[in-house]
């Protein structure tokens, strides 16, 4: 590997750990049936509201409802992670070595 591609490849590891860095500050709250969850990049749970007390009463919707929010989450955080690493991603393709 020659000079110039050895430091394009350390940008693109610094650029790829930059995004990471950014991700890391962000925090995505998901909501579903009045339960919110907010979990962070690490997926650390930060906070899990009720909003509705209703809730409290009744286990099956209370567990739907959990449920279903972390994994609204779980789909929010893969967009936003694709979102921020498309460039990285594209960069790096375009940078491959070809036969």
């Amino acid at each position: 590997m020659d000079y110039n591609k050895a430091k394009e490849l350390l940008k693109l590891q610094q650029d790829a750990q930059k995004i990471q860095n950014e991700l890391s500050n962000i925090h995505i709250e998901a909501e579903v049936d009045w339960f919110v969850v907010t979990i962070d990049w690490q997926m650390k749970i930060i906070a899990v509201t009720i909003e509705n007390d209703s809730l409290l009463n009744d286990k099956k919707r209370l567990e739907k409802a959990s449920l279903e929010a972390i994994n609204k989450w779980l789909k929010k955080s893969q967009e936003i992670a694709a979102e921020k690493m498309k460039w990285v991603m594209w960069s790096m393709w375009l940078n491959l070595p070809w036969m």
